[in-house]
Parts: structure tokens; sequence; C-alpha cells
């Protein structure tokens, strides 16, 4: 049963929520369309990262310099990924260790800082990250690695409510940026490393109090809440043991840690889930529903209207919760999800049924393609790691070599969709393992994989690689190669530009047709931050947040021994074109 969840408020600090200048749910639903502002993660709830501004284009790009930059400071460094959020001024951006920054933008100057106090017993997965924060009302909102949520003034910086979404001693904790879909605080959670449960809950974003919640996990219970935060049984999510053997549904992973899209057209939220718990695939046969999956959201009720499994019974922690960007093609409206598994899927995003999959990345070995009629994978058996039951004395199953390697195709790096191009721009990587299952028992807090792996490099001269990828063909149209892994997102623009990130250290433009490099600008540390552009009076800028990270130097194995020279850093840089 869901804990019922106990609201704190500053009171005093909620009166100023009825400014006239507050953001709405009407302003959320067009934000794609505005160029003075950025307010939400993905620039509009639909994710596609495209901007209409056309002040910086193919002829001028060349022509950035460095309008400010601002150091996050400290020796809390480790990886940045925030996407900063514009509005009213002021830049609202996210940094390790569970900080939030206020940041003038025409001086670059600090206007406040909020740093949550963590407690020593945390436990992230893949680095101490945070991806942005949402906007609503007078309200900056972001989560917690101790698995809270947090929402301040967005004025002074001063805490309006806080909320403990779970329990961080039991693996839980938040690295996504919340979504604001129809008025309502959407969130998911991080941990599945962990055996805890994913799920999605919704908030009434100005008190924090609880509306719905959603497991992804099939078995366990959804609930509504009354206006005293009682929970209601809201149903179950599948048919307990339909695909979950026995009681490992209770810890089954399928978290929810990036966060989702909303597509106002649709009135669906979709969020991606990750992998199943354990790792180690012969202790749950089955599909293991709604792990490594798309589940679409009624939003209004929580209700799971349909969804979709990239891979069933995941075995290599190819995760599925890659965001589900939704875009218009041949008078429909359709979802794009370039999966960790390596296929780049197209799905119906009223029905969820598969348009056209196909792979992203040059070497898949754990399938030979999707099924479109059935939109199962064609597994290859021989490739799937052994069970620990018949290796040696019981001790380590037969060793695989896969790829993708477990961090996958893509990873957190949100790709872009550019409405002028008609492609997808996709920071995918080359990488493999060697993977074998071992043994293993859910332990509160413990690390619960029976799995064991080493990250290998495909290729002498690159493993990341940006790529453009047409939705209607399933083709790569181009593709420009990149040393280390790309761990940072993209942001596509009218004016005809794919801006990315590299580690090196490097924020790039590339000419969105042709994929030729047009500018970059070294920012003294790796990016794996998602760029963003707004225009302030008759000034267009571009901002990035750099800081090497994340979970390539924490889990990469020989590929993190590679790109061991990068140096860590904290700091968001802010360019425009040079003055005439």
């Amino acid at each position: 049963m869901q804990k019922k969840i106990v609201v704190t408020l500053v009171g005093a600090a909620v009166l100023s929520l009825a400014q006239a200048a507050d953001v709405t749910t009407a302003m959320l639903k067009n934000a794609a369309s505005s160029t003075d502002s950025v307010l939400s993660f993905g620039f509009g709830t639909e994710g596609q990262r495209y901007s209409t501004l056309t002040q910086v284009n193919t002829k001028n790009v060349g022509k950035l310099v460095p309008a400010w930059s601002f150091s996050f400071g400290g020796e809390k460094q480790r990886g940045q990924e925030s996407q900063p959020l514009i509005y009213k001024g002021k830049m609202f951006v996210t940094a390790s260790y569970s900080r939030i920054f206020a940041i003038d933008l025409k001086t670059g100057n600090k206007l406040w800082k909020y740093e949550h106090r963590l407690p020593d017993g945390i436990m992230p997965c893949c680095d101490v990250v945070n991806r942005g924060a949402a906007l609503y009302g007078n309200l900056v909102i972001f989560g917690t690695l101790d698995a809270q949520l947090v929402a301040l003034d967005q004025d002074s910086g001063k805490v309006v409510w806080k909320e403990k979404v779970d329990d961080y001693a039991a693996g839980y904790s938040m690295t996504a940026a919340p979504l604001i879909a129809d008025g309502l605080l959407l969130t998911g959670v991080s941990g599945g490393e962990f055996g805890i449960v994913g799920r999605v809950e919704a908030r009434n974003p100005l008190t924090g109090e609880l509306v719905w919640s959603r497991p992804t996990v099939e078995g366990h219970m959804g609930h509504r809440y009354d206006k005293d935060g009682n929970p209601i049984d809201n149903g179950i999510s599948g048919t307990t043991n339909k695909s979950w053997p026995g009681d490992l549904w209770k810890t089954g992973g399928a978290s929810t840690w990036m966060g989702g899209t909303y597509d106002p057209k649709t009135g669906l939220a979709y969020f991606g889930t990750g992998n199943p718990a354990p790792w180690n695939s012969h202790l749950r046969p089955g599909d293991n529903l709604y792990s490594s999956s798309t589940v679409a959201l009624d939003v209004k009720t929580g209700q799971i209207k349909w969804s979709y499994q990239n891979t069933p019974n995941d075995s290599w922690d190819f995760d599925g919760a890659n965001e589900f960007v939704t875009f218009d093609m041949n008078g429909k409206r359709y979802g794009g999800k370039a999966d960790r598994n390596g296929f780049f899927y197209v799905i119906d995003a009223n029905n969820g049924k598969l348009q056209n999959a196909f792979p992203f990345v040059r070497k898949i070995t754990w399938a030979s393609g999707i099924d479109l009629k059935t939109g199962r994978p064609n597994f290859i058996p021989a490739n799937r790691p052994g069970d620990p039951t018949k290796g040696e004395e019981g001790k380590k199953g037969s060793t695989v070599f896969a790829a993708p390697a477990f961090l996958g195709a893509k990873n957190q790096m949100p790709m872009a969709y550019s409405q002028q191009t008609g492609y997808f721009y996709v920071p995918a990587n080359e990488w493999g393992m060697d993977i074998w299952n071992e043994p293993i028992s859910y332990k509160k807090g413990g690390a619960y994989l029976g799995a064991g792996f080493t990250i290998k490099p495909l290729n002498e001269d690159y493993i990341g690689a940006l790529r453009a990828v047409d939705p209607k063909s399933g083709k790569i149209v181009w593709e420009v190669k990149n040393n280390a892994p790309l761990w940072g997102g993209v942001m596509t623009t009218a004016g005809g530009l794919v801006f990315y990130g590299t580690p090196e250290g490097y924020l790039k433009a590339l000419d969105a047709r042709s994929g030729k490099e047009l500018w970059k600008f070294q920012t003294g540390s790796g990016v794996v931050a998602p760029p963003v552009t707004w225009q302030d009076g008759d000034t267009q800028y571009v901002a990035v947040v750099s800081g090497w990270g994340g979970a390539v130097p924490l889990w990469g194995g020989d590929v993190a021994k590679k790109v061991n020279f990068l140096e860590q850093g904290g700091s968001v840089w802010v360019f425009k074109l040079a003055a005439k």
C-alpha cells in the first residue's frame, strides 16, 4: 500500500502563487512555440527540442561568442546533465548533489541557490546527477537524490513545499526533470538496480498533494487520493503473476527514471520504464510487464491506456526509459523512440500500434530484428547470458558478447526532432559487452543485479555518433562520429542547425541537412547535458551546462579507462552572435 504523504507548506509563500506572470497550463501547452522562454524540459512537453528561432542560422553560427559563464562552484562537481529553464529574466538550472540556481539572464549573476541537505545513505546508481526542473505558478520544482520533491519560490528561492516520495534507504532516488501535464505534476522514480518498484505519480503542483499513483510493474495496485491524502484503490496494473513468476514482481524494478512526455493532442502522458529486476532473466521467465516498455497514461486517472514492450524478458539491462517524442507524419500522430536496445521505434501515439522499427546502430547481437506484425523482437537465444544454475558449481552462467552494451545505444541524452527536416537527431553509441549471470537474492538497499559485465569499444576510431534518422524510411541520413561516447542531448532549430555537446568539452553546431560542422566551442569540461535557446529582445541566445560525469566513468569498463583523461567541472555557458 502507498503511504499517506504529509504535505508541508510554508504558508506565506503560497500567497505569491496568484501573480499575473505565473506559468500557467495554457502557457505550457504552447511552450514549444515560445521563443522568449524555455518553460519545460524538452522545450515543450512533447519533447521535440525544436526551436523556431532563426536569428542564429547556418550562415552566421560561426560568429557565436560567449555572453557569460556561471560556475556551480564548490567541490561538488561530478556529472552535470541539467537542461536550464528560462523565464522572466531568470535561468533556473539544477546541478549535481541536488542543487538548483537562479541566475540573472542579463549579467550571469547568481540570484539565489538552494542546496538540498542530503543524508549520508543515498544510493544513486549512476552518478549524483539531476536533469532539470519544472515551472508552474511562481514555483520551480525539482527532485532530489534522497527521493524528495522540493518546490521553491522563483523569486526568492524559499521552500514553499517539500514532499517525501519514497525511502532512499530502499534505493529510491529522483534524477529526472518533473513534467507538468494538463495542470498536474507528473514524476517518476529512479532506483531500478536496487529492486524498487517503478511508478508514475500525479500531484497538485501548487501544494504537492498526491492525486494518483500508477505502478509500472504488473501486479501492483494503483491509487487515487482523496482531499485528506487517503489512498483509494485505483485498480491493479495488469494481472498478478501473469508475466512475473512467484514474488519477483514485488521488487520488479521498471523504474521511470527519465521522466515522461505529454502530448496535448492525444491527452496522454508517455513514460519509459527501466529494466526488470534482477538482471538475471532466468529467475523471472515471462515478459515481465511493464518493464523495458513505453506506457501511455491517462493524465486525469493514471490508467495505462496502452503499453509497448521494447525488450520482453530483458536480460541485458537495455531498459526502455528513453523518451517518447510525438510528431506528425503522413497526417497522423506518432511517437519516436530510440531505445537503449539499438532499435528506433515509430509507434502510433494514440493506440500504441507499431508502425516501424529499425536499427540506429551498426551492431545488434541480441535480436535479428523486430517483427512488425507482432511487435516482438526476433531473439537470438544463443546471445542471452547463460543460466547460472547450469554453470560451474552454480556460481556463474555462460558468458556471451552482447551489443549494444548495457549503457545502451542511447542512454539519458535526449534526442531532437526537426519540424523543418523531418529527421530525428540521435546521439548514439557503438559499444558491446561481455555479460554473464550470477545467483542473486533481494536485500533492501542492496544492489540487485545478478550479473557481471565488462564494456568494450567496437571500433578503434569512435564510440559516439550523432545520427540524423529519417522515421519514414528508417535510414540514417548522415552521421558525425566522436571518439568518446556521446552522453549529452541535442537541440535543433529553424535556423537549420543541430547543437550537441561532446565529453571532450565541445558544444558544436552542425548543418541539420548535411551534418557539416559549422561551429564549436571548448567549455572546459565534458558536455553531458542538452542545449537550449531563447530570444531576449532582439538577441538569440544559446546555453549549455558543462561538467563531465554520469554513468560512463562509473560503469564504463574498458571504455571508462579510454576516457579517464577527461576532467570534471560544473558550469553553464551562454552564447550570442558577436556584435557587428
